[in-house]
């Protein structure tokens, strides 16, 4: 009898699959192959930190050279295109808590959630950029054609972007992880807008727009052979303008398809655990209720406005304030090398001393070159000098909001871990403040041009649009920055709080696991039965 049940439990034994007869081994197992899976090659990393090129390539070909652009080559006045810069920039901030809705109430396809959006906005996204650089042939409805194209890339670009930024939560689990990717990330970024400086402004530079050198005309016949030559040299500024256009949508299709080929996205152990995220804007609610959030978004509205005065306004300042009209491209060039060599700088810096530390030293560096442009005479060789230096902290600022934001996230679904879907919610009204800020900032700039006596095409400008320059270049930025520093004393997750964080997030992830495994056990058993 005892040999005949043995024999049975033997039989039954040899039914069962090694992993149920191995129950208590499995979920060290899985912990031990989910943290594996979680790791990211670098091959993965690259191909993730591509996706980031195309907005910050076009970012910054419209950011430096468009107000100039629609001033001298498309010969729009300063108050329209105060109005085209301004619109353009608040409808901009607009779409993206609008797209960030949609993303929350994407369902999960085969591609995931995020992917849909990059694929099919990119073939319209590159047409309706490369129309934003096409001078039409009615020049009464020049503003018209600027917005609505310059709207119309906007809120394609932001389907793309707002996805892939919402990303950084769905590539990896690990935190690690996640920082490493986004420092990967933003040293491609930085390689984008020296791509787009290079590309824009060395095409454009050996085409420059003629400038006038008597706008008012003294002579009938002087003013007319100026004109006529003018006009043909125009010709060839605006065809360089649609090449350089043509070169950098080509890079933005590129990166698309890497992005798209070589990332895949995961879904958080507990979040597949519940079919439904979170209403939009009961998510909404607790987003802009939770503390960390609201001030790290306020410190970095501030700085980030800071560097883009400078960025909209850097060509028009060197061109007249400083004299360098064939320098500026070349000094933008320098400072985004700059900052491309010192991003994996900053990413040991702030893994060495913590994140908060490397926000006070990274964009505080950039305030006493700021006073020295502001004070030293027009000086080629001093201004590479500042451009170089001022490259290291644009870096600081590249990195910073895009490697703290995550954290906010993490100390977001410790306090509501049954709140899921809000991650789009966090990196699209992150984006808004700072798009919407810097729309008000560029119309505002383009309008005080304007009252200074702004002279379209001149070779030179007044003294009042000068100092104009100088003041949105310099003084207004050292302000801005100051405050946000100021608000950085509020933001409370310091490296010993990310270190409570990660090892919360992990049990919660390990007992998720095990439930799901248990689960898994309990059914194969069950069938077997």
């Amino acid at each position: 009898m005892a040999k005949g049940e043995g024999a049975e439990s033997s039989s039954a034994a040899g039914l069962l699959p090694t992993g149920i007869l191995q129950a208590g081994e499995r979920p060290a197992q899985v912990k031990k192959e989910q943290k594996k899976k979680q790791q990211l090659s670098i091959c993965n990393k690259l191909c993730y930190a591509v996706g980031g090129a195309p907005y910050q390539v076009t970012g910054c070909a419209l950011g430096f050279f468009l107000q100039i652009y629609l001033l001298d080559v498309a010969q729009v006045n300063p108050f329209s295109a105060s109005i085209i810069l301004f619109v353009g920039r608040a409808w901009d901030a607009f779409t993206d808590p609008l797209v960030g809705f949609c993303i929350s109430k994407s369902p999960w396809t085969r591609l995931g959630r995020l992917m849909p959006w990059i694929i099919f906005s990119t073939p319209l996204a590159i047409i309706a950029y490369f129309l934003i650089w096409f001078v039409p042939d009615f020049p009464q409805g020049q503003t018209l054609w600027y917005l609505l194209f310059y709207c119309l890339f906007e809120t394609l670009v932001t389907c793309f972007h707002v996805p892939y930024s919402a990303l950084t939560m769905f590539i990896s689990a690990e935190q690690s992880e996640r920082d490493s990717a986004t420092a990967y990330r933003m040293t491609v970024e930085v390689l984008g807008t020296v791509l787009g400086t290079a590309i824009q402004g060395q095409i454009v530079g050996q085409a420059n727009a003629p400038c006038l050198q008597d706008p008012n005309g003294s002579a009938e016949a002087s003013e007319s052979a100026n004109r006529t030559h003018s006009n043909a040299s125009l010709k060839e500024t605006q065809n360089a303008y649609l090449l350089a256009a043509g070169v950098i949508a080509s890079i933005y299709v590129i990166c698309a398809l890497i992005l798209t080929l070589g990332v895949r996205e995961q879904r958080e152990p507990y979040e597949t655990q519940k079919a439904e995220p979170m209403p939009f804007f009961q998510g909404l609610r607790l987003v802009m209720s939770h503390g960390p959030y609201v001030k790290l978004i306020a410190g970095f509205l501030f700085t980030s406005l800071a560097f883009m005065l400078v960025e909209g306004n850097f060509a028009l300042f060197c061109t007249y304030t400083l004299g360098f009209r064939n320098e500026f491209q070349n000094l933008l060039l320098a400072i985004m090398l700059s900052a491309t060599f010192t991003i994996p700088i900053w990413q040991w810096f702030l893994t060495r001393f913590g994140k908060k530390t490397a926000v006070y030293i990274g964009i505080s560096s950039a305030v006493p070159f700021l006073i020295l442009v502001a004070l030293m005479k027009s000086n080629l060789i001093v201004t590479y000098v500042v451009a170089i230096a001022a490259g290291v902290s644009v870096a600081a600022a590249f990195l910073l909001p895009w490697s703290m934001l995550p954290d906010v996230i993490d100390d977001f679904h410790l306090k509501h871990p049954t709140s899921h879907g809000t991650e789009p919610i966090f990196f699209s009204f992150y984006v808004f403040f700072t798009k919407f800020a810097s729309g008000v900032s560029l119309g505002i700039s383009t309008l005080s041009l304007d009252f200074a006596g702004y002279q379209t095409r001149g070779c030179s400008q007044p003294s009042r649009v000068k100092f104009t320059l100088k003041m949105l270049v310099t003084m207004a930025p050292i302000v801005l920055i100051l405050l946000g520093l100021l608000l950085f004393e509020l933001y409370p997750i310091d490296e010993e709080k990310r270190r409570q964080n990660k090892k919360a997030l992990q049990a919660l992830r390990d007992e998720a696991s095990s439930s799901g495994c248990s689960d898994t056990d309990s059914t194969e058993l069950a069938s077997i039965l």
